[in-house]
Parts: structure tokens; C-alpha cells; sequence
């Protein structure tokens, strides 16, 4: 067990001690209010001073220059906007250039081809045309000779038949008859 001593004080033990335990919190004693009103005010009044002074205009400054920023950075994306805007204007106006001038670039190049392929057709068109003539040609040539092999076996066969009949071959009378069968 711990056991208290009593504290002495200016040779009297305990006295002050006891009649500071019954008066209780300082704070709470009535006769220290107007010293602790007084002090209170000075720490109000200093605190006041202070924020006025120097913390208010401190924050004040951050916030007007915060302020200013954010509207410089408004101002700046406007223009950005508008910027972009007009980029995108000439983008679509550069587009639809481009695409015109490539319609024509395309126009002309079918014309060219187109151009190219009637020559080509009309040259082959020639070259049908002149081999046509030559077959033509070739083929009455092939004809005439044909008519004048027919001609030739009709009267060797009408002769022969006439010889193997028992009568006497006339040519003339064979060529005057093969004539007349010959052109109907």
C-alpha cells in the first residue's frame, strides 16, 4: 500500500493543499473569470489579426490566382475548340476535293481505256474483215475448182455410163447434157 505523506508548504502540512482540492478547477472559481475573459480577448483579438493580416490575404491570393487560371485554361480550350472546328472544316473541304478530283482523275482514265479499246476493236474489226475477204476469196477459188472437178467427173461418168450401156459416146451431146443438169 502506498502510503501519502503529507507536503508541507511554508511549515504549514496540508493546508494549502486541502483548500486547493476543495475549491476545485481554477477555471471554474468564479474570482479568476475577469483575468481569464481578459486573456481570452487578447488570444481572439491576436488570432483575428493574424488571419486578417496574413492567412485571409494568403488564401485569397491562391484563389483569385486559382480562379484566374481556370478561366485562362476556359479561354485557351474555347480556342482550341474553335481551332479544331476549323481544321475539321478544311479536313472535309480537302476530302471532298480530293474525292471530286478523283471522280475526274477516274473519268479521264476510263475515257483513255475506252479510247484505247475502240482502236483495238476496230483494228481487229480490220484484220476480220481482210482475213473474211481472203477466206471468201479462197473459198470461190475452192468452189470454181470444185464446179469444174464436178463438171469434169459428170461428163467422165456420163460417158462411161453411155459406153457401158452399149451406145456411142458423143462428147459434145455428153457436154451439152451435163451443161443443162448443171444449171437446173
Amino acid at each position: 500500500m502506498a502510503t501519502e505523506t503529507p507536503v508541507i508548504v511554508d511549515g504549514h502540512a496540508g493546508e494549502t493543499v486541502a483548500q486547493e482540492i476543495e475549491a476545485g478547477m481554477p477555471q471554474l472559481d468564479f474570482s479568476t473569470f475577469p483575468n481569464q475573459i481578459f486573456w481570452l480577448l487578447i488570444a481572439l483579438f491576436a488570432i483575428y489579426f493574424i488571419l486578417t493580416r496574413i492567412g485571409l490575404p494568403r488564401v485569397g491570393g491562391v484563389l483569385a490566382e486559382r480562379q484566374g487560371t481556370i478561366t485562362n485554361h476556359i479561354a485557351a480550350a474555347e480556342e482550341l475548340k474553335l481551332r479544331a472546328q476549323h481544321a475539321e472544316k478544311a479536313y472535309d473541304k480537302a476530302l471532298a476535293d480530293a474525292r471530286i478530283e478523283a471522280g475526274k482523275i477516274v473519268a479521264a482514265a476510263k475515257a483513255d481505256i475506252q479510247g484505247d479499246l475502240d482502236q483495238a476493236i476496230a483494228k481487229a474489226d480490220e484484220e476480220i474483215a481482210a482475213k473474211s475477204a481472203e477466206s471468201e476469196a479462197s473459198i470461190n477459188e475452192i468452189r470454181k475448182g470444185a464446179v469444174a472437178a464436178i463438171e469434169e467427173v459428170a461428163k467422165e461418168t456420163a460417158g462411161a455410163l453411155v459406153g457401158a450401156l452399149g451406145g456411142t459416146s458423143d462428147q459434145a451431146a455428153i457436154d451439152a447434157a451435163v451443161q443443162a443438169r448443171l444449171k437446173g
